[in-house]
């Protein structure tokens, strides 16, 4: 059990929860930059977080359901990053969400501050939560926000036991969020301003961007700015096929996020809409890539193309250029 103590003080506005753990502060700090990890073990047992976004920089965001026993249980929350300081801490505003994912100004924000101090053995994490009044705390206290802290706390033991099998997992996973949503993520051994740069530099995309062997990407016109539009074809070597992508930039935070439109060429059939996010972890840098389709039919018609397959082979071919650099 990690957890170590928790103290609520009503004059300084203030909750803090202590736990220890016997691993570094950088294996610590990984499990909370990752979403797959840390829907493990954020929000308590019976209450398994999903995370649509996760973005650990300044300015970025993460959204969040946790959902209860029954269907109809689900609580949504939001953390806006206020400060970060990689491998030490990070500040946010902490809110609740309604339903549609819109913040629910109903409820209160409270600031959050997670710290990683190294100890002697392993590592310390510090959780600091400043309320806007003691109603507030007194409000939030009652609704059982200690309890299940503590009980969130609580499976952080198992999961950092898994990280040292899941560091030396670099494979491209996909992950069904919901009926309409999957998140590819992949580690890559490489600097994030690299990995970004692989994105959006046409000279880069067109030696690693190519899926299995046989192909290549003869058209390649980047969208540089948001509105801008992009437009990607590949062909096979032997001449035989040919198909591409178009889509608009709609969102770009350089090097950490952007969200695209995606759309075959040559259909009018509806777009997909592709968050891409690059986080810095220990062993370089963690893409995830959140895919939201029309339909859970197109979904499944899409994966089932061996498309998690492809990108495998694009992110190896992209590992061994990075090495070369």
């Amino acid at each position: 059990m990690p957890f170590i103590s928790s103290t609520n003080d009503l004059d300084a506005l203030t909750s803090t929860m202590v736990a220890e753990f016997p691993v570094s502060v950088s294996r610590l700090w990984d499990a909370y930059a990752d979403p797959r990890q840390l829907e493990k073990f954020w929000g308590p047992p019976q209450w398994p977080a999903t995370f649509t976004r996760h973005d650990l920089h300044v300015g970025g965001q993460s959204h969040y359901a946790m959902h209860g026993p029954n269907p109809e249980d689900v609580s949504r929350g939001y953390w806006e990053y206020l400060k970060v300081t990689p491998g030490e801490s990070f500040r946010v505003r902490d809110g609740f969400a309604n339903p549609d994912g819109s913040r629910n100004t109903e409820m209160p924000t409270m600031e959050m501050e997670f710290r990683f101090d190294e100890i002697p053995g392993g590592s310390r994490l510090t959780v600091t939560t400043w309320f806007n009044s003691r109603e507030e705390l007194e409000h939030l206290l009652s609704m059982g926000m200690e309890e299940g802290g503590i009980a969130a706390m609580s499976q952080m033991d198992a999961v950092l036991a898994e990280l040292a099998d899941y560091a030396t997992s670099f494979a491209t996973d996909a992950q069904l969020l919901d009926d309409t949503t999957v998140r590819v993520s992949r580690i890559l051994r490489a600097p994030a301003d690299l990995v970004w740069r692989a994105h959006h530099e046409p000279s880069l995309m067109q030696q690693w961007l190519l899926g299995p062997e046989g192909w290549t990407m003869p058209r390649c016109e980047v969208a540089q700015n948001v509105g801008d539009t992009y437009v990607y074809e590949w062909a096979e070597t032997d001449g035989e096929g040919r198909f591409g992508f178009t889509g608009e930039l709609v969102e770009s935070a350089a090097p950490y996020r952007a969200v695209t439109t995606e759309r075959m060429l040559g259909t009018d059939g509806p777009s997909t809409l592709n968050e891409l996010t690059l986080t810095p972890v220990e062993p370089g840098t963690l893409i995830s890539l959140l895919i939201t389709y029309p339909s859970r039919e197109i979904r499944d018609m899409i994966l089932a193309t061996g498309m998690t397959e492809g990108m495998e082979s694009s992110y190896e071919r992209l590992e061994r250029i990075a090495a070369s650099v």
